[in-house]
């Protein structure tokens, strides 16, 4: 399980992407992920998890998707790894195995 975080208006967003997944992220009642966010495109970027890695498209927004300060088309993320897309900073954590049971 991969998860995105960021603090949006002063509350923590978090977003779950199990494996298999894949998942749109902007301003637009179209996208999966909502992000109240004017620098945003209505659907700016696409998240699509395996159980390995976890990738980030860019879909041709207007003001671009980074990861770690670099803009980026297309790019694979690690654990740890930034992406900034308007003025949200999203952070990668991947779910350790075992961990949903845990919360539960």
């Amino acid at each position: 399980m991969w998860i995105i975080s960021a603090t949006v208006d002063e509350q923590t967003r978090t977003f779950r992407l199990p494996p298999g997944a894949g998942r749109t992220l902007g301003r637009g009642t179209s996208a999966d992920f909502i992000v109240g966010d004017a620098l945003l495109s209505r659907v700016h970027c696409r998240f699509t998890a395996s159980e390995q890695q976890l990738q980030v498209e860019d879909l041709k927004s207007t003001n671009g998707t980074f990861v770690n300060d670099k803009r980026i088309d297309v790019a694979y993320l690690a654990d740890g790894d930034r992406v900034r897309v308007g003025q949200v900073e999203l952070s990668v954590s991947r779910e350790k195995p075992g961990a949903a049971e845990q919360r539960n």
